[in-house]
């Protein structure tokens, strides 16, 4: 996994997380809703790249 991806993905968890908190605190559901999906988003991002560092380490 790239540095770059790497911090992208994690940025993205972070940033959604820190939404889906402040839409929490405020009762704002569409900027909890979108901070959730973008944590999701980062997730995903996360395990895409791991899968593909395992994929190149057990065929190169």
């Amino acid at each position: 996994m790239t540095a770059k991806r790497k911090m992208q993905a994690k940025g993205a968890q972070v940033i959604g997380a820190m939404k889906e908190v402040v839409g929490k605190a405020t009762h704002n559901r569409k900027l909890q809703a979108e901070g959730k999906a973008e944590k999701t988003a980062g997730q995903g991002l996360d395990v895409s790249e791991k899968t593909k560092d395992e994929v190149r380490k057990r065929w190169p």
